[in-house]
């Protein structure tokens, strides 16, 4: 009987596979989900940081419904559970910019077609305005 070999799959990068890793222990996790976004958010790079903690300090006043959670070791705001919008520092997957994106339960729908996550390099006051008009809507 013939015996084939078994391929292994190496189509993702490191960044990619570790923050697989980083998404099966934040569902086992037993922490908070608040302090665990907060702790992530502190390891990052200073622009990111602060773009990243101005986020989570804006996001729960325009979208109260809306929870503190990580997703692939990224901070993320979830609606009865689900990532309705996240942030990406640029390290995470060794990218020149941050980006600010939406997941499909985020009710954004625009036509036939419309962005769901928008690179992100400073959160000037009318890039906020943009993104608070965009939660809110998100939020529904």
């Amino acid at each position: 009987m013939a015996t084939t070999k078994k391929k292994s799959y190496d189509g993702f990068t490191a960044e990619e596979q570790a923050a697989m890793k980083e998404h099966a222990k934040e569902l086992k996790s037993k922490q908070d989900p608040a302090e665990a976004q907060a702790a992530k958010i502190a390891g990052m790079a200073d622009a990111d940081r602060v773009m990243a903690e101005r986020l989570n300090e804006l996001i729960p006043q325009i979208a109260p419904d809306l929870t503190p959670k990580l997703w692939y070791g990224m901070p993320g705001w979830a609606k009865d559970g689900k990532i309705v919008c996240f942030f990406q520092d640029a390290a995470k997957f060794k990218a020149r910019y941050a980006t600010f994106g939406f997941n499909p339960p985020a009710a954004l729908d625009d036509g036939d077609f419309w962005p769901t996550s928008y690179a992100l390099l400073e959160l000037t006051p009318a890039v906020e305005k943009k993104i608070v008009a965009l939660v809110k809507k998100a939020a529904g």
